[in-house]
């Protein structure tokens, strides 16, 4: 159920390196969050980097023109402690994987009701 948005700058990810952060994700949200096989919806944004507006530090976080944002709208329900390792399994992930800075990596959590999605043919699959 999850539709996953990441926007990268275009100087620092080619296509290639942003389509394995893409599966780097699906994968972490796959075996953290239970996400069924094959429910993978991505849109992945390659900006220039005047495109990407940001603040150079935030809570003592310093990014650079490599950060990453990763926003994931997904059903509500699931525990902060699964949140939270989440969290730190995509960044881990792309930091061991594609050399990407753990501060650079961005996360948002979108939580939406189940009957808030409709997979084609104008249906609500999982509304009651």
């Amino acid at each position: 159920m999850p539709l996953v948005r990441i926007d990268l700058n275009q100087d620092k990810y080619n296509a290639e390196t942003s389509k394995k952060i893409g599966n780097l994700v699906y994968v972490a949200m796959e075996e953290e969050l239970s996400v069924p096989k094959d429910d993978k919806f991505q849109i992945i944004t390659r900006h220039e980097n005047s495109e990407l507006n940001y603040a150079k530090s935030y809570l003592g976080i310093e990014y650079t023109d490599g950060i990453v944002f990763i926003q994931i709208t997904l059903n509500d329900g699931r525990s902060v402690d699964l949140k939270k390792n989440l969290y730190a399994r995509i960044a881990n992930d792309l930091s061991k994987e594609l050399n990407i800075r753990k501060e650079d990596v961005f996360i948002s959590l979108v939580e939406v009701k189940k009957e808030n999605w409709s997979f084609g043919n104008g249906e609500a699959q999982y509304a009651k």
